[in-house]
């Protein structure tokens, strides 16, 4: 049976509230929460608050939920041995429960503090320099390293956790979902029925090249749910921002270009396609349900649910998880 994340967006609502939907959302049930980790949002004016601050906060408010980042991105912001060191301090604040999103990042999150956006092939190569040094920094090791893009003399994390984090990698395209395979411990892309099943089997045919077996698949969605379908929609309907694809590898940083790019481009129809939006607690376990059948062992839920967030994982809690684990 697969399991239901909620991830909490930074992007759109003020780290006090989100506090309150981490909360909500392990009464309502979810199996984890994580949390986007941005500079920016993808519009303005929205919210932006520091992800690793607030999951101290997250942790400490909730008691049994896995919690982590959807997704950090260990490439310019934040040097890879400072993402290991945030992982294992969350994991012995919470023990048992912590997890690290990682993925090579967007510019609009990177360049806005200096750094010049790199080609695909750059971007894919920093992330693998990346996991490379915080596997290795988890496991112990004191660690020299010397890579095209990072360097660490002597590096070690004083504070070490009996328990090494999972490391779920983000991917978009095949290279990056065999890198996955190679090195971390689970996929995470978004829930897209076209995409994800090649992503999914770049991902396995990675791992079994590297002879281990593949972890989890984290497929990626978000939710808007309110008392009626248009105002569902309406609550939401800025985060179509989030589905051009060139947003994701190309140099896109400034959000009032982007959020006019998308409503340019992206009709209403497919934004409604690329999330869950209505009133009706079934269709949103079926769309779930499609997911699950797509490969998903998690479902990442993000709220969109501006309208009524609350709310929404109060439906959630007692009409669509019960539904989906019937």
């Amino acid at each position: 049976m697969a399991r239901h994340f909620l991830a909490c967006a930074t992007e759109q609502f003020p780290p006090a509230e989100l506090l309150q939907q981490a909360v909500a959302g392990e009464r309502a049930g979810f199996d984890g929460v994580c949390c986007s980790d941005h500079y920016q949002p993808w519009w303005e004016p929205g919210q932006s608050c520091q992800a690793w601050v607030w999951l101290g906060a997250a942790a400490n408010a909730t008691e049994r939920v896995p919690i982590g980042t959807a997704v950090t991105a260990p490439v310019d912001r934040y040097h890879p041995g400072l993402v290991a060191q945030m992982g294992a301090t969350l994991e012995a604040m919470a023990p048992g429960r912590a997890f690290l999103g990682l993925g090579s990042g967007e510019s609009l999150n990177e360049s806005p503090l200096g750094m010049d956006w790199p080609s695909p092939r750059g971007q894919l190569e920093r992330l693998e320099e990346a996991l490379e040094i915080i596997d290795r920094l988890l496991a112990g090791e004191r660690l020299d390293y010397r890579g095209r893009h990072f360097r660490t003399k002597r590096a070690y994390l004083h504070t070490r956790p009996r328990r090494r984090p999972p490391l779920y990698v983000s991917a978009f395209h095949p290279e990056a979902a065999r890198l996955a395979g190679r090195l971390g411990d689970g996929l995470w892309t978004l829930a897209d029925p076209e995409r994800a099943p090649a992503l999914i089997d770049a991902y396995r045919a990675g791992a079994e090249d590297a002879g281990r077996p593949p972890g989890e698949i984290l497929l990626h969605v978000g939710f808007s749910w309110a008392r009626d379908d248009e105002l569902a929609f309406s609550a939401a309907q800025h985060w179509r921002a989030t589905v051009p694809p060139e947003f994701f590898v190309d140099d896109w940083h400034d959000p009032v270009d982007m959020q006019r790019h998308a409503q340019a481009t992206v009709s209403d129809e497919q934004y409604r396609r690329s999330a869950i939006i209505g009133s009706r607690p079934e269709e949103h376990a079926e769309r779930v349900r499609e997911i699950e059948r797509l490969g998903a062992t998690i479902v990442v839920l993000m709220n969109l649910s501006a309208a009524a967030p609350l709310e929404a994982l109060r439906v959630y809690g007692e009409r669509v998880l019960p539904a989906l684990r019937g």
